[in-house]
Formats: C-alpha cells, sequence, structure tokens
C-alpha cells in the first residue's frame, strides 16, 4: 500500500520538481541541551530522520548551545542516547557553539553597516518599548548611536566589562512592524559564566533567533523544519538569513509543523524540571514522565513510538491526541513481542487437598502471537497463591471466578472446586481450600480436560514462586490540559494515586527476565524490569493494561 504524504513531504517534493538538486537536500535535529528530551520530540526526531531516510540525505544532529547557564553535558550525553534508542543515526555532531566566532563576526558586520547598535536600557525599559499588537513600539533613545560607538560598546561587552543586563545588541529593523519579534530583536547579551565547550573564551552570547538559523545557513541545511509556535519567527529568520546569504550557497527554507500535544501531559522543560526538583517525581526517567528517558523505562519501545507519531501524523494546525492512541501503539507492539508468564500481585492461598504429588511440570505457551510457539515449563504444586479478587464467598450473579461450591480452571492446568474458607480473627478469608479433578490437566485430551467452566484464572504455585515488587502507574494529573496551570498550581492536579506498590509472586521462569524485555503478566497487563533490579529483588514496572482504562476515566 503506498504511503500518503505529509505536508512537508509534498513541500520537498515541490521544491525537487521546481528543480532543486535531491544530492543538496539536507535536514537536522537541533535541540537546546537544557533538559531530557520528551515525548513531544519524539515527533520531530522521527519525522527529520525519516525525511533524510526517505530522500537519501544527509541529517545534522546540532546542539543549539547559547546558554551557558542552563546547559549541562549530562544532557547532552541522554539526547545522544535517546535518539540512538528510537533507532537513529546522524550524519555529523555539531554546535552551535562551533561558529560563535562567525556569529559575531556577521555581527560585527550588522553593526558596520548600520543594521546593529548596542542599547544601554534596562529589560524592563526595552519591553516597555515594545508597543502590543496593534500598537507601534517606540524607538530606543540609543537606537542613533554612531558605528563607531557601538562597536567600541559590543568590544567592551566581549571583553566583560559590563555586567549581564547592563548592554544588550539589538538588530535595527523596524519598531512599528506588525510582527513584533521584528521590533530590534535581540542578538547578543552578557552571561558571566564558563561555557560547558568554549569555557572562559567569551562573556557575550548569541541569542537564539540569531545563532539558528545562520547555524542552518553554516551547515547548509535545506529545510529546517520547526513546531509553529515558531512560525511567527519565520520572517525574522529570513531578515537574518538576508544579511549573509550567498547567490552561489543554499538558503535554508524554515518551514513549520503542529506540534505533539497529549492529554494529560506536560511538555515544557520548565515545567518538567519543577517537578524533578521539587521532588515531585523521581528524576527526569520516572516512568509517570513523558521523558524518552521515562518512556524507555516503563516499557515503551521505539517501534510503539514511531507507529505513535506516524498515526498521529504531522499537521498544521494544533490539536490534542488522547494518551489512549498512544497507549494502543504500545499494546499493539507488546502484544507481539512479549512472552506471557504468570504473576499475583495480590495473593491469595489456596489449598489442594486432594492432590497427591509433591509438584509437577506443565507445559505452557509463551507467546501465542508469536511465530516460534515455544513453551516454558511451570511447577504444579498442593498449595498455590491466586488474586483476592479471584474469590469471593458470597459472589454476585455473573462472578465467574472461584466460590464456594463452584469450579474454575486454572490456567495450563486442572480444574479445581472451592470446599471452605480458613479466616483470621478479624473475619478476613487468609486461605481457601479446595480440591481438584485429576483428570482435567489441560491439553491432556481426556473428556475431563475438555469439560467447559465459566471461569480460569491465573496462579502461582507456593513453593515455586518468585517475590517481586510491581509498580503500578496511572497519570499523573487528574486534568486533561496540565500544561495549562503554573507549577505553583500542580498540587491542585496531581494524581495521588499515580504509582501503586504491590508486593507479589511470579512463577520461576520470571527469573529469566532480562532488561527491556517486554512481558505479558496474564490477565494484567505488559510489564518490564525496572533498572534498579537485581538478581534477588526483581522490581516489574507496568507499561500499560490489556484494554484501554483511559476512555472511562476521561
Amino acid at each position: 500500500m503506498k504511503k500518503h504524504k505529509n505536508f512537508i513531504e509534498h513541500i520537498i517534493d515541490q521544491d525537487l520538481r521546481n528543480g532543486f538538486d535531491k544530492n543538496l537536500l539536507k535536514f537536522r535535529f537541533p535541540p537546546e541541551p537544557n533538559g531530557y528530551l520528551h515525548i513531544g520530540h519524539v515527533k520531530a526526531i522521527v519525522l527529520n530522520f525519516e525525511l533524510a531516510k526517505e530522500y537519501g540525505a544527509k541529517i545534522n544532529l546540532r546542539f543549539d548551545d547559547t546558554n551557558p547557564e542552563k546547559e549541562e553535558q549530562k544532557y547532552i550525553d541522554a539526547i545522544k542516547e535517546n535518539i540512538n534508542w528510537l533507532g537513529y543515526n546522524w550524519d555529523e555532531e555539531l554546535y552551535a557553539s562551533d561558529y560563535f566566532d562567525i556569529l559575531y563576526k556577521w555581527a560585527l558586520d550588522l553593526i558596520k553597516s548600520g543594521k546593529a547598535y548596542v542599547d544601554s536600557q534596562t529589560s524592563e525599559q526595552i519591553a516597555s518599548q515594545k508597543g502590543t499588537p496593534t500598537e507601534p513600539g517606540s524607538e530606543s533613545p540609543y537606537r542613533s548611536r554612531s558605528v563607531e560607538e557601538n562597536l567600541e560598546l559590543f568590544n567592551k561587552m566581549k571583553n566583560g566589562d559590563f555586567d549581564p543586563g547592563e548592554n544588550v545588541l539589538r538588530a535595527k529593523i523596524d519598531m512599528s512592524s506588525p510582527n513584533m519579534l521584528m521590533r530590534d530583536p535581540a542578538i547578543y547579551r552578557v552571561v558571566k559564566k564558563p561555557h560547558p565547550r568554549t569555557k572562559e573564551k567569551w562573556i557575550i552570547y548569541p541569542m537564539y533567533d540569531w545563532t539558528h538559523g545562520e547555524s542552518d545557513y553554516i551547515e547548509q541545511i535545506s529545510h529546517s523544519l520547526c513546531t509553529l509556535e515558531f512560525k511567527p519567527h519565520r520572517e525574522l529568520y529570513d531578515w537574518f538569513l538576508d544579511q549573509v546569504v550567498q547567490d552561489d550557497k543554499i538558503r535554508p527554507k524554515q518551514r513549520e509543523f503542529a506540534r505533539l500535544n497529549l492529554s494529560h501531559t506536560i511538555t515544557s522543560k520548565r515545567k518538567l524540571l519543577y517537578l524533578v526538583e521539587n521532588n515531585i517525581v523521581d528524576g527526569w526517567d520516572d516512568p509517570r514522565m513523558p521523558t524518552i528517558s521515562g518512556l524507555k523505562r516503563r516499557g515503551y519501545t521505539p517501534d510503539a513510538l514511531r507507529k505513535f507519531v506516524e498515526t498521529a501524523g504531522v499537521a498544521k494546525r494544533e490539536n490534542v491526541i488522547e494518551m489512549s492512541l498512544l497507549e494502543f501503539c504500545v499494546r499493539e507492539d507488546l502484544n507481539k513481542k512479549s512472552n506471557r508468564l504468570m504473576v499475583v500481585q495480590d495473593p491469595l492461598k489456596i489449598t489442594i487437598t486432594n492432590y497427591e504429588k509433591d509438584n509437577e511440570t506443565l507445559l505452557l505457551e509463551n507467546n501465542p502471537e508469536a511465530e516460534a510457539k515455544d513453551k516454558r515449563e511451570v511447577y504444579f504444586s498442593k498449595t498455590i497463591y491466586i488474586e483476592k479478587e479471584d474469590f469471593m464467598e458470597n459472589p454476585p450473579s455473573k462472578f465467574f471466578r472461584l466460590t464456594t461450591g463452584k469450579e474454575v480452571r486454572l490456567k495450563g492446568a486442572y480444574i479445581i472446586k472451592a470446599q471452605s474458607v480458613l479466616k483470621d480473627s478479624q473475619g478476613n478469608i487468609t486461605e481457601v481450600i479446595c480440591t481438584y479433578d485429576p483428570k482435567s490437566k489441560s491439553g491432556s485430551g481426556s473428556p475431563e480436560s475438555q469439560r467447559k467452566v465459566k471461569g480460569t484464572l491465573h496462579w502461582v504455585s507456593a513453593e515455586n514462586s518468585v517475590e517481586l515488587e510491581i509498580r503500578e502507574y496511572d497519570r499523573l494529573f487528574s486534568h486533561q490540559s496540565p500544561g495549562d496551570f503554573d507549577p505553583s498550581d500542580f498540587n491542585s492536579i496531581l494524581n495521588n494515586d499515580s504509582v501503586k506498590i504491590y508486593n507479589g509472586y511470579g512463577e520461576s521462569a520470571i527469573k529469566k527476565t532480562s532488561q527491556n524485555e517486554p512481558v505479558q503478566f496474564q490477565r494484567k497487563g505488559y510489564y518490564v524490569l525496572d533498572p534498579s533490579s537485581s538478581k534477588d529483588s526483581l522490581v516489574f514496572n507496568k507499561t500499560v493494561g490489556l484494554r484501554d482504562g483511559w476512555k472511562q476515566k476521561s
């Protein structure tokens, strides 16, 4: 089936039809290393890297590292790891800081041509002169400084003679422009902090808008793709390019697409940082976080995330994608990949009084969806555990699990019947006494094994079980649009039950589970081993349930 092309692909195809050399196509993914990548970045990553793959073009990974106050090496390392984990490799690893020298030279050229000036006003004064979308701004009293004075002041900024905020270099464009971004934007500011890569060399740092487009030009990026919030920036992007482009070079083309907005999720780095710094979550890779690191730890797969982005599509208008779609893509992927295991997270003891053996070994299918129909050994014994919720002494009608005097089938094993219960001093059921039909063994072919009963339960042998911790996750926020809230108000919308911890038992085969290997706990959902696990202490994170639980919660 032929793939339906998105509007970005149509733009590229039109450029090629108009004579653009396909060999000169080049893309980039330009994260700022001031935090961890999140689900919103997945869309940009997939879009750019898949375009490069589709058109046989090169793609750069460029870090827009222009703010030493917020950027750290750990973020750079995490970003590279995340992109690799998603299944992509880049052609060149570059940094905006690689271009600080040429950006500075071009800034000098702007000053010399009368297109930039040093403003000595405070940031508050500058902001007050910006005007409104319907009213023009007013010019700075320093706008008419001479070229010589501007060069001198800019040199003093570079040499550290001024404190941060005392002076900024602004482009001289148009204070009456309908686009407020064109009203003499800042190009350079003073930041007296060492840069992770350039160390003490620079005290002045270029602003994002000045750096980004010029970096695209230096790298000869053909199509600079960004999210819709940067659409007003396109005019400024082009104005800056106008100052440096040469006729024999490629002029980058900025085009915008709708960012990925996911229900019940925030994608603001600032707000995610607030969650981490205020210990609302347990780090950037907390499984409740929408970061790629958090999604990975929770058990989401690269294939599922890429499928999600593809299904959500590349649109021109902002919209909100329901979390249920993401979980559908995850569930569909994991169903094919996950071996089945039996785990009881809230155990109730079952004793089968007429079971005469010490134990026996049963063979159960690992994954009915997999091509290879291999099986695993599961131990059965006189004493087993089932889920507490699977037994009721006085059940309502249509309760098809275990109850006194009724039969159920144990998955892959036998039919059992509850005879009586044992209770503690508070009246809580502690044990269910049962009998079993020894001729009803699943798969034996006997008439008894083919007998129909209405309920089938998962179970584990008490004698051969493995203790484990199970962490079950729910949405972090109760509100559908938590991004609309200021972090100071997060407490009012936090879901206090976003994580539940159970101490349960699993069948012995669970000990063979490896890191990042998805498994299905039968009748429960999909799980993955947490990195904190050890050989003697197994911890599993719930990735997603077997069914969509979002609709009824919304």
